[in-house]
């Protein structure tokens, strides 16, 4: 299973990924992201920063493929052991790969930085 964060996941939407994300994600086909970027999507829509939203039929159909992870205790817990400092949204799925030690697939620079984080 991989994590996805959010720009993966609006990349993915788009058909802008790069060949190298677009062989991770062919080798591994079980997908999954964190609650929260349900939340981010909302908000990149609200502010014009993408052009889909939840109801969107593209973003409807990819979220159906998904496993959608829950914010609970153990990924608060994985929040204390990060080594980096980062945007509150961006720590919690660093945090998720950690608690479940799901490789996550990000752009991010500050995650991909990180000694413990499990990366694609």
């Amino acid at each position: 299973m991989l994590n996805l964060d959010t720009h993966i996941l609006i990349n993915t939407v788009l058909g802008k990924l790069t060949a190298k994300e677009e062989a991770i994600l062919r080798k591994t086909p079980v997908w999954a992201m964190l609650a929260i970027v349900l939340w981010e999507i909302t908000k990149l829509s609200q502010l014009r920063r993408i052009s889909f939203d939840l109801q969107s039929p593209v973003i409807k159909d990819f979220l159906s493929q998904l496993n959608i992870l829950p914010i609970d205790a153990s990924v608060c817990l994985a929040l204390k052991k990060l080594d980096f400092n980062s945007d509150p949204a961006d720590e919690i799925i660093a945090a998720t790969s950690l608690a479940h030690n799901i490789p996550l697939l990000t752009r991010d620079k500050i995650i991909k930085k990180s000694k413990l984080v499990p990366l694609a």
